[in-house]
């Protein structure tokens, strides 16, 4: 027993019928756009989280000049 019921030999006749509808040149350009893609795709995620954290830094660092005190306190606990 395979993936959820699906055996290996039910698997082997899928990809054997997708090979021959495509074509092998066919399933690597898609696999190379799709790897290019989630490739982008992670790129962008981890620039939101950059720019997500660089204005918390920015924020943190507003309210610490309207408030000098937590400055102090900061420089106390590290």
């Amino acid at each position: 027993m395979g993936l959820g019921g699906i055996s290996i030999w039910q698997l082997a006749i899928v990809l054997l019928i997708v090979v021959l509808i495509f074509g092998t040149k066919r399933l690597k350009s898609i696999g190379s756009d799709l790897g290019g893609a989630i490739k982008g795709f992670k790129k962008a995620v981890d620039q939101d989280d950059d720019d997500a954290n660089a204005q918390r830094r920015i924020e943190g660092e507003e309210q610490d000049a309207e408030f000098p005190e937590r400055t102090k306190n900061k420089n106390r606990s590290a």
